[in-house]
């Protein structure tokens, strides 16, 4: 894109606020190739600042590249053995639990990346499985909420996490179940959406948290459709791409985000999908490859799955079909027998 180009777009942003105008320049297919080539390589200089400045989120990062690079039939560029190695280094021996980074604290979060790593890889013999359920366990509280970690923050994110945590494990029996989804429940809202707890504001990704740990649950029953799938496609502006709440900025995470919610409430129908693609289609860099959160942008392996797995709900061909509730190759959960509730 020519500096012009971004000034102009930035200049439309202003005047906007509410949403973006896509240049006409901006990419239309899907530049596949070079999106594989970004993730090949993202991450392999150590003295990078980048580099360096992310470590708190490393093994979420590994999770977004080799999903990404699992849709699209390129997982044999990220390299397996240093990736299981690493993993197996940030499991805290005491808690179980496993870290973004040696020698972080664990976290929930980094705990489910690297179990979705590693059940990509059909690795799960490189950690200490019954150390990370005794983890994910321990941090369930008295009214069916989790912890992310021993510091206490609750969230429904959280909740989530656990839930497919121990699904992918096969072991929701270490948890209460019906607690976890109680939780939950308490979180809805009178328009059909979800809030980090009870009495928050509705967000698209924590509807798409909530609404996962119900399709684990099997307790899809308990939702307001309608109004829940009304609210996700209120989503949609103008430009085609999707904003979490009202009244924000597209971003392209939210491909994922509301469209996967809407498959699992089998409601996609309701937003326009040609123009949801133009927007994600809009949001690649041609000359480094990756995805940004909108046109123009810095691009990181974070949308970049989110854009690479938003097209793939929306059916395009180039890519591997990916599971709607754990955001994983759907080969990957039918090969673990994984069949999570959809309307």
């Amino acid at each position: 894109m020519s500096m012009y180009s971004v000034i102009m777009n930035n200049i439309k942003m202003t005047l906007n606020p509410k949403d973006v105008i896509i240049s006409i320049d901006r990419p239309k297919i899907l530049l596949l190739k070079k999106h594989i080539d970004y993730l090949a390589k993202y991450g392999t200089d150590q003295d990078d600042y980048e580099y360096n400045m992310t470590e708190y989120l490393r093994m979420s990062g590994i999770y977004w590249s080799l999903t990404a690079m699992e849709l699209m039939g390129a997982s044999d560029r990220m390299p397996k053995d240093d990736i299981i190695s690493f993993i197996s280094t940030c499991q805290n021996k005491e808690s179980g639990g496993i870290s973004a980074c040696f020698p972080h604290d664990p976290h929930i979060l980094y705990t489910l990346s690297a179990i979705q790593v590693l059940t990509m890889y059909n690795r799960l013999d490189a950690i200490d499985v019954e150390g990370v359920v005794k983890f994910v366990a321990s941090l369930q509280q008295p009214d069916g909420s989790f912890y992310g970690d021993i510091w206490g923050e609750q969230d429904t994110r959280f909740t989530f996490c656990a839930v497919m945590c121990l699904s992918l494990l096969h072991r929701l029996d270490a948890i209460n179940v019906d607690k976890a989804v109680e939780f939950v429940l308490s979180c809805m809202n009178f328009d059909g959406g979800f809030g980090s707890k009870p009495g928050s504001e509705s967000h698209a990704g924590l509807i798409y948290c909530c609404v996962g740990t119900l399709s684990i649950c099997k307790r899809l029953d308990a939702l307001k459709v309608d109004a829940l799938a009304w609210w996700l496609c209120e989503r949609q502006l103008p430009s085609g791409g999707l904003n979490g709440r009202p009244e924000k900025l597209p971003d392209l995470c939210y491909s994922w985000w509301v469209i996967s919610s809407l498959k699992i409430l089998n409601k996609m129908r309701w937003v326009d999908k040609e123009r949801l693609e133009q927007f994600i289609m809009a949001c690649q860099d041609p000359d480094t490859g990756g995805f940004s959160d909108r046109p123009g942008d810095i691009t990181d392996p974070f949308h970049t799955l989110f854009g690479v797995a938003g097209l793939s709900l929306l059916g395009n061909n180039k890519i591997k079909p990916v599971n709607p509730v754990y955001c994983m190759p759907q080969e990957t959960i039918d090969r673990l027998k994984l069949k999570p509730q959809m309307l």
